[in-house]
């Protein structure tokens, strides 16, 4: 990193280069209510000791963070930060202040470094915005998910739309960066009110929009009412119909489709999210999180303990919650990278699928796939990505894609 720091840093993310800086994620497990279609690993209670759990959370970072490297040698770079959950905007700002102290004092910060928070769209939590970006966040991801109020009812949110809206006006003041969440193809959701719907999300915008279409986990209420009946989705035909009407108005509007469900203007991608997709490092901490972070020159995925309960003791005992640490194979990395990668509508870097993974995608299974209007080239064949066709069953082009990947 040079003195010109944030140009740097911008064309990392913006010119999707291999050589991505590392994140951090950092997961707060608790909410007020469980959402009937949430299978993340969040737990409802209400009184937690937060300064134990900023103790907990330190331990494992010191610990991963000395996995890689001597802790004498020099501080590494990190260039992103997420508070998920859960929901995050939960806790004290002294909590997360106290933790973004710590990050600081153990890794070195970009310039421009982003700094996101999970945050729900209810009073409480949006009184204290103001605090939360005094603590140091800079960017702050609203999970809005509707704009009527009897469909918030329906998904389980505890605010109504009157809230929500305060909120998205109270966040575009207090912080640099914002965005918040939809969720369409919902239960009894006609295409025309969704078109509605979608526009007056645009206009409240703040240059970022996370658009989800409703899917059925396992696990989850919704499931249930699902295999009894009770869920009026769209069919599959309508589900295309409704992500392509997505699409089109986003990009209409200047909102750029740079990931499936992600639309941005120029500039406001997710760095972090970013992280993920183009396969680059990041230290997860915190109960159930994942990372996958260097050691010894190779890729290794980490899991924590899923109940927080469970994850906490193991902290105290070993000064980490850790459950798995696996060294990856490059093939594992190849699927890994594939999966992610195809979510972007870049696509996947060929050349940085060989360096890292040593692994090359057969080039019948690129034409058939090509032929079959399902996936594309771009013009100097260096990148392979989804068309629009493909996205809806992108499941099944990464599963063929597995099964036809040579050695370099």
């Amino acid at each position: 990193m040079n003195k010109n720091g944030k140009q740097v840093i911008n064309q990392v993310y913006n010119d999707a280069s291999n050589d991505l800086l590392p994140g951090l994620y950092m997961h707060w497990p608790y909410c007020v209510s469980k959402c009937p279609y949430c299978d993340f690993n969040s737990h409802v209670r209400q009184v937690f000791d937060e300064r134990q759990y900023v103790e907990a959370i330190c331990s494992e970072l010191e610990y991963l963070a000395t996995l890689q490297g001597d802790r004498d040698c020099s501080k590494p770079l990190l260039g992103s930060i997420f508070f998920g959950g859960g929901t995050p905007s939960l806790m004290q700002p002294e909590t997360v202040g106290a933790l973004l102290d710590y990050v600081r004092s153990r890794f070195s910060l970009v310039p421009d470094v982003e700094i996101t928070l999970e945050a729900n769209p209810s009073s409480v939590e949006a009184a204290r915005f103001q605090a939360l970006g005094g603590a140091g966040i800079n960017r702050v991801s609203l999970g809005v998910q509707a704009l009527h109020d009897k469909d918030l009812q329906v998904l389980g949110r505890a605010h109504g739309v009157n809230e929500a809206l305060a909120a998205v006006a109270l966040a575009q003041q207090s912080f640099a960066r914002s965005s918040f969440d939809l969720i369409y193809g919902r239960h009894g959701q006609q295409l025309a009110q969704w078109r509605d719907e979608l526009k007056r999300g645009i206009d409240l915008s703040n240059g970022h929009l996370s658009l989800y279409q409703l899917t059925i986990e396992e696990g989850t209420q919704y499931k249930n009412l699902f295999d009894r009946g009770e869920l009026n989705l769209p069919s599959n035909d309508r589900s295309v119909r409704f992500f392509e009407e997505t699409r089109n108005i986003c990009e209409a509007a200047g909102l750029d489709a740079y990931e499936i469900s992600n639309y941005a203007a120029a500039g406001e991608q997710s760095r972090h999210n970013l992280v993920y997709w183009r396969y680059g490092t990041y230290m997860g901490v915190g109960p159930g999180a994942h990372g996958r972070i260097e050691r010894g020159g190779h890729k290794v995925a980490t899991a924590a303990i899923r109940s927080p309960k469970r994850w906490m003791a193991q902290v105290k005992e070993l000064g980490h919650g850790i459950e798995t640490m696996d060294k990856l194979l490059q093939s594992e990395m190849a699927d890994e990278m594939l999966l992610m990668g195809l979510r972007l509508t870049k696509g996947v870097d060929l050349a940085h699928l060989q360096a890292l993974c040593g692994r090359s995608i057969k080039p019948q299974k690129i034409n058939e796939l090509v032929s079959a209007g399902l996936c594309e080239m771009s013009e100097k064949e260096d990148f392979f990505r989804v068309s629009d066709r493909g996205i809806c069953v992108l499941n099944q082009i990464v599963a063929q894609l597995s099964g036809a990947l040579d050695p370099v």
